[in-house]
């Protein structure tokens, strides 16, 4: 496996082809990333991972500067499944001046659930995954489910921009209790990491009760909540949507996805749950 960290040896490296599969990352990786590796094999040749930390995606007050960067460890894990290269450029490579052309995507997207909590984070993430695109020039790119909102974002940035890119969804690996993985989990202390598998088991419930006919989501998604802050989180949002549009959710949408976004102590969790829509026409 190669490891690059300039935009020259990116390309050198990826001259002649023209099949790449692409999985962006920020590093920390655990076995959700490295199940994204998996599926890109199978989407195209050669495999290429990016580790970047993204500061444009991080707003005042966020966790920029403790985010773990793990880089030797993430190579190995790339290496031993199978990615043939990896770009970890800094910074100044991905910055060499000031971003002031930037990517808004539109506010219905950027500015409601995670956007309404986190301003600018989108137009970060947008931004740096359009770079990141320009540079390696993927057939396919592969991102996460868990984080359902950037991959609407992702997919509405490709279709507006006319990007010959496919873009494959990996579903959410889950430890032994339900929590998802995420590389911030790693900030859980050991009493909050038990805790932490309660915003999986009640977005569950949420589906589970509409599976059996109820219908009232705002009452499901405000006891949801409820119970998440008499447990002690600090809660963001609980929500139903559309899976498609993360629009509120109609009698013709045909998939659901319930999110919520919640702090246990330090650490903000997000996770979801995508299921087929009991009460649709369709």
């Amino acid at each position: 496996m190669q490891v690059v960290h300039t935009a020259a040896e990116l390309r050198a490296a990826l001259a002649g082809h023209a099949g790449t599969a692409f999985v962006p990352t920020m590093g920390n990786l655990h076995a959700g990333h490295v199940s994204l590796v998996d599926l890109a094999k199978l989407h195209g040749q050669p495999v290429v991972a990016s580790i970047f930390v993204n500061p444009l995606q991080f707003g005042e007050g966020e966790d920029f500067e403790r985010y773990p960067r793990t880089l030797a460890a993430d190579c190995d894990k790339l290496a031993a499944a199978g990615c043939d290269l990896v770009f970890a450029p800094d910074v100044a490579e991905m910055y060499p001046v000031p971003q002031t052309f930037t990517v808004q995507p539109p506010e219905s997207l950027a500015n409601d659930l995670c956007g309404a909590f986190r301003p600018g984070h989108f137009s970060g993430v947008a931004t740096v995954v359009l770079k990141l695109f320009n540079l390696v020039q993927p057939r396919v790119a592969l991102f996460g489910k868990k984080d359902f909102q950037q991959l609407r974002v992702i997919r509405e940035l490709v279709r507006q921009f006319n990007l010959p890119i496919d873009i494959v969804a990996g579903e959410t690996l889950r430890e032994a209790d339900g929590l998802a993985m995420s590389s911030r989990n790693a900030y859980l202390g050991t009493s909050e990491r038990i805790q932490a598998a309660l915003l999986q088991r009640e977005l569950a419930a949420i589906v589970a009760a509409m599976q059996a006919g109820e219908r009232d989501d705002e009452a499901l998604c405000a006891l949801a909540a409820r119970h998440l802050k008499m447990a002690g989180w600090r809660v963001d949002y609980v929500a139903l949507r559309d899976a498609a549009t993360l629009q509120a959710p109609g009698i013709d949408s045909e998939r659901l996805v319930v999110l919520g976004a919640a702090w246990l102590g330090a650490t903000r969790l997000i996770d979801n749950i995508e299921f087929a829509n009991p009460a649709s026409r369709r």
